[in-house]
């Protein structure tokens, strides 16, 4: 792929609910980034726009209403964002995600190379970045790690056809915007934290869009979480269900293991259904906190 000011078509797309600092960092990795894509559109959940975005990058910022209190609608967001879109190849980044300057030259001629999905290689930033820290791709590269579970998926070089769907996550990935129209977007069923990123993948495999694992890198802006995630527990059983109506099958098995485990819920990978016993506690939430790399 030749590299330009911009790469021909390729739209960056964004969602994102309270993670303004986050975005900046976003914004400014993209921008540092050779080439860059040609735009930039943000899909605020719930939320007004971030001012003073500083782009050599055209942004487009949309708002998608979010009824108090209801799960944040991350595949419509998504789908949103791709509507939005006046590229015809998407690359979908996290919003505590920062590109490293060659992503979108990579991830781009990866996906195309495979006319499908190519997710890009996180690596994971210990501690929050300090304010003015650069954003330079050695020294993220220096004080990040790769996550266990994923450092052997990518080839050295470029992206090979995989048949691991299972693995996919929306943390960075390029597609057509044909081949996302193919796959049919992400399904909206899915509301809240949880499935809609394996159910796409599903989706994929079951439409022959081919999924390859590119080395092109991301660096994953440090955050809190919780293991387990009991601050989605309302939203993963529920989407767990929708999917396991659909494919018949579970997802997030460790996640709803570990919720049994506590005596949450009575499941086994081989139940037909969830039985929810009770919710997490306020204490049992606190105490899932987790403040490593991933």
């Amino acid at each position: 792929m030749q590299v330009t000011a911009a790469v021909d078509g390729l739209s960056l797309l964004v969602i994102v609910r309270g993670r303004e600092q986050h975005l900046r960092r976003l914004v400014e990795g993209a921008n540092r980034a050779l080439p860059r894509p040609r735009e930039i559109v943000v899909v605020h959940m719930g939320e007004g726009d971030t001012e003073d975005l500083r782009s050599r990058i055209p942004v487009r910022q949309v708002r998608l209403e979010v009824p108090g209190g209801g799960a944040l609608p991350l595949a419509r967001a998504r789908n949103l964002a791709a509507r939005q879109a006046a590229g015809n190849r998407y690359v979908f980044l996290d919003v505590d995600c920062i590109p490293a300057q060659n992503l979108f030259a990579v991830l781009a001629q990866d996906s195309a190379r495979l006319g499908g999905i190519a997710m890009a290689a996180p690596r994971y930033l210990p501690a929050p970045l300090p304010p003015g820290a650069p954003a330079d791709d050695a020294l993220l590269t220096r004080d990040s790690v790769p996550h266990p579970a994923r450092a052997g998926l990518h080839a050295a070089g470029g992206a090979l056809p995989s048949e691991r769907y299972e693995m996919f996550w929306t943390l960075g990935f390029a597609i057509g915007a044909g081949e996302f129209e193919r796959v049919g977007g992400f399904d909206e069923s899915f509301t809240g934290y949880g499935a809609e990123d394996t159910d796409f993948a599903f989706m994929a495999r079951e439409r022959g869009v081919p999924l390859g694992f590119s080395r092109a890198t991301m660096f994953h802006q440090h955050h809190g979480s919780y293991r387990p995630p009991l601050n989605h527990f309302a939203d993963i059983v529920a989407n767990a269900t929708v999917f396991h109506a659909k494919w018949g099958t579970w997802p997030m098995e460790g996640w709803l293991g570990a919720f049994a485990g506590l005596g949450l819920v009575d499941w086994s990978p081989s139940s037909p259904s969830i039985r929810v016993l009770r919710a997490p506690t306020e204490a049992e939430t606190r105490a899932a906190a987790h403040n490593g790399a991933y």
